[in-house]
């Protein structure tokens, strides 16, 4: 049920830039628009992004400032987004650990040697972002200098559960079946793997800040094959050292989907700000993470394919039940799915942007 109170009618701020109205979400403090980006931005549905991929591989582009910070801009420039992701990959810091890998066209990412015994995991070593990515360093201070006050810049990782899934597996699953039997029958060796992975992870992430990311997203992209007991014991944990390793540097965001079950464990485990994906209406899942945090979401990516009036309703909605209160940066519930109209996307981002918090949608 959507609440019909509001918080306190306060004077709009003044028209802040793209990059205040972000900071300020996510601080939960007033802004005078509601902030909007999405995952996977820069992405295939972006014409100008496939004529880059025409000439360049993903890696390439990936591990080429220049060409990560051209990539990362295409949606600021033709969507007006307030905030700018790196355009980058949550396997990147496997090049530190000692870990080869490959992303193969319609498989994604391929372990060369997976890890499936304590062994494999001694022969990994802590990553340290200044030595083994130093390009992503350097697109983000590009960035920094391109982007001015436009947008956000968003820096991110892959969380360790994710990571430690595709290390054990050796590529994607829809089920992680070696993964989660290492999780459960070899615990030893997992928490030793999901040790080395938070390590690496926590470096990466404070480089990344110290290059100037204003926000650094945490993705936890599989954590929905996991109940609450494995998540409190085998996964909760590192997360909560990676966000207090960052609390007091930049604000943070923890992503997953599929985790209604695990949302007020998720809430408690340090990050800024949940980013909740379209299976619990966003009035409900603020609710149970807590009004002390950040929500960011939600909305189905397919609903996105659909016409304009059924994207317009969706959008109202999820922006109805935020009922002005402070605190709610609009997204997607997933990344943008590639076959997504542009147009599309740009009138959502006008859509979201002529909502001022504290008046209903109509």
């Amino acid at each position: 049920m959507i609440s019909d109170s509001h918080h306190p009618t306060q004077a709009s701020p003044a028209e802040m830039s793209g990059r205040e109205r972000f900071l300020a979400a996510v601080n939960r403090r007033q802004v005078d628009r509601t902030p909007v980006w999405f995952m996977r931005q820069a992405g295939r549905c972006l014409p100008e992004y496939r004529a880059l991929r025409e000439r360049h591989d993903f890696l390439t582009v990936a591990r080429t400032p220049e060409l990560a910070t051209e990539a990362t801009l295409m949606p600021v420039d033709r969507l007006g987004v307030d905030g700018a992701v790196l355009f980058a990959d949550i396997m990147l810091p496997l090049d530190g650990m000692g870990v080869a890998f490959r992303i193969d066209p319609g498989i994604g990412p391929v372990i060369e040697q997976p890890i499936r015994s304590a062994a494999d995991v001694a022969r990994l070593r802590v990553g340290r972002a200044e030595e083994s990515t130093p390009y992503v360093l350097d697109a983000l201070r590009l960035l920094r200098s391109e982007l001015g006050d436009r947008a956000a810049l968003l820096g991110f990782a892959g969380a360790p559960f994710t990571l430690a899934c595709y290390l054990v597996e050796g590529r994607g699953s829809r089920e992680f079946p070696r993964a989660k039997a290492m999780m459960y029958g070899d615990p030893a060796t997992w928490h030793a793997l999901m040790g080395i992975v938070t390590e690496t992870t926590i470096d990466y992430l404070q480089a990344q800040a110290g290059a100037g990311a204003d926000v650094v997203q945490l993705f936890d992209s599989w954590l929905g094959l996991v109940g609450p007991q494995a998540y409190a014991e085998s996964v909760l944990p590192y997360t909560r050292r990676i966000f207090a390793a960052l609390r007091g540097t930049v604000p943070t965001i923890h992503f997953s989907t599929g985790t209604t079950t695990l949302l007020d464990q998720i809430a408690a485990s340090g990050c800024d700000a949940v980013s909740v994906d379209w299976r619990l209406p966003l009035d409900e899942a603020w609710s149970t993470i807590g009004h002390d945090r950040t929500i960011q979401g939600n909305l189905d990516p397919t609903l996105v394919l659909a016409q304009w009036e059924a994207v317009e309703a969706g959008a109202k909605d999820i922006l109805r039940r935020a009922a002005g209160r402070p605190g709610h940066i609009f997204n997607l519930g997933h990344g943008i799915i590639p076959a997504t109209d542009p147009d599309t996307l740009a009138r959502l981002v006008d859509l979201v942007h002529a909502h001022h918090p504290g008046i209903t949608p109509a």
